[in-house]
């Protein structure tokens, strides 16, 4: 029957449309092989690359070598001859990594990241790097080495960040799956943007080792992709206990076997607590509401005060910055000034910090005790202009520096919490709006189960861009 479909419904040249889950049953019963799925993606970003500019370091031939090895042998894991593209700030081995920098635009690294390393060894075939602003600093993708990456559903827009590469590869159809990193926001805002899922894991959930920052929790590794399967698909893949992170979670991910969220607790907040949100944002994500009460969930607006995230966020921001990045010269604006802000942190910033964090944590540890899931907006504004640097105001409110338009996402980053971000519909000129889907920590397979309902009840995520 698959191959009918292939044969019959898709031709061979749309392959680069299907999800990775179909793929790899395509690939594993032999009806297709990872070279013609491979070489279907290897077209893809051939004719529309140069417009997005997503991937910026294509591996094609070490892709290709990879493909054949596949063909050549029996499936190796769930993602056996399935492509995927790895965040320019993941180390590849024998792959440039910039880490959209110019101070390493002639990096190769010798060994994989644990992420690249178990999207590997489970089969996923590496087809290059997605692009990312200098460091994974900003939600907007643009860097000095590569340029701006463009938002294929209107190009004159942004692509979010910092995982925005990503996000856009896979909205084209480049890859069906992506690796990225959320810090505030990186794997959600594009997400958003581009009409595609992202998760941010519960911290620990994919273990990410640092040999600088190991028991920093803000920054995160985690999957994108188009579906809600693909992206479970690929957290069954890269999460698991690693002792090299102080914190990884030993309990094995497993997706819930419920389906469907009627009876679920389902808490709305449409402004994460008197937060600016763009109106053509707020009219799609005020939608979410009612989807989830048609499907049987019990649906109830609450207010939030979570502005101890603010002052939390920054300063483990900053002082992250300063401690990864401060020993380096000739940085990037932004990035030198996130060190810049991290050098005048004191202990009693930290401690401040800390305190502020550790009530707002209690604080929502009750108030999922009351609540399955929350649902609000992942930005506060659709995509702005890619020429723009960063959103300026929301709604006639300015905002002071290139941060503050993501309060939406990285206050939930403060909560220790997964989060994802999933299609929720598109503006009157034609672009995505994602909801956020938030769990109390450790739910990450509540989150998926839920979004995958959403996702259903929507079909937002089959739609696709006008390239």
């Amino acid at each position: 029957m698959a191959a009918e479909r292939v044969g019959q419904d898709r031709s061979m040249s749309e392959l680069h449309y299907l999800t990775a889950a179909e793929l790899a049953r395509l690939i594993r019963a032999r009806q297709v092989s990872a070279v013609e799925v491979l070489q279907a993606h290897l077209d893809r970003v051939e004719r529309v690359n140069p417009r997005v500019n997503a991937i910026v370091t294509l591996a094609a031939e070490q892709a290709m070598d990879a493909a054949k090895a596949a063909d050549a042998e029996e499936p190796r894991g769930p993602l056996h001859g399935v492509p995927v593209a790895h965040k320019d700030l993941l180390d590849t081995a024998g792959i440039r990594t910039t880490y959209g920098s110019p101070l390493f635009s002639g990096n190769i690294p010798e060994k994989d990241d644990l992420i690249v390393q178990r999207l590997t060894e489970a089969g996923a075939i590496n087809v290059g790097k997605t692009n990312t602003p200098e460091f994974g600093t900003g939600s907007h993708t643009v860097n000095e080495v590569f340029g701006v990456t463009r938002n294929p559903y209107d190009l004159s827009k942004s692509a979010g960040g910092s995982s925005g590469g990503a996000a856009a590869a896979l909205a084209c159809g480049m890859v069906p799956l992506a690796s990225g990193s959320d810090m505030g926001g990186s794997l959600r805002n594009p997400a958003s943007f581009c009409n595609v899922v992202g998760l941010r894991p519960t911290p620990g959930r994919v273990p990410s080792p640092s040999e600088t920052a190991a028991w920093y929790t803000l920054s995160v590794q985690g999957p994108m992709a188009r579906t809600v399967e693909d992206v479970t698909l690929m957290m069954s893949v890269i999460s698991g206990f690693d002792p090299r992170s102080p914190y990884s979670i030993k309990e094995v991910f497993a997706a819930e076997p419920e389906e469907g969220v009627a009876g679920l607790r389902v808490a709305w907040s449409p402004d994460l607590g008197g937060l600016p949100v763009d109106a053509a944002t707020a009219a799609v994500t005020a939608t979410a509401p009612g989807v989830f009460e048609r499907l049987g969930a019990h649906v109830e607006q609450v207010e939030l005060d979570l502005s101890d995230a603010e002052d939390a966020f920054r300063t483990y921001r900053a002082w992250f910055y300063a401690l990864s990045y401060g020993e380096l010269t000739g940085l990037g604006a932004n990035t030198a000034w996130n060190v810049e802000q991290g050098r005048q942190v004191t202990g009693a910033d930290l401690a401040r910090a800390e305190r502020a964090r550790s009530r707002l944590y209690q604080r929502m540890a009750a108030f999922f005790d009351r609540y399955d899931v929350l649902i609000a907006p992942v930005s506060q504004v659709p995509p702005f202009p890619a020429e723009d640097p960063y959103v300026r105001e929301i709604n006639g409110v300015p905002l002071p520096d290139y941060l503050t338009w993501m309060r939406s996402a990285y206050w939930i980053s403060v909560l220790h919490a997964p989060a994802a971000s999933v299609p929720a519909g598109f503006t009157r000129s034609g672009l995505p709006v994602g909801v956020q889907i938030v769990g109390r920590p450790f739910a990450d397979a509540r989150v998926l189960r839920v979004a995958r309902a959403f996702e259903r009840a929507t079909g937002f995520a089959g739609r696709r861009p006008p390239l």
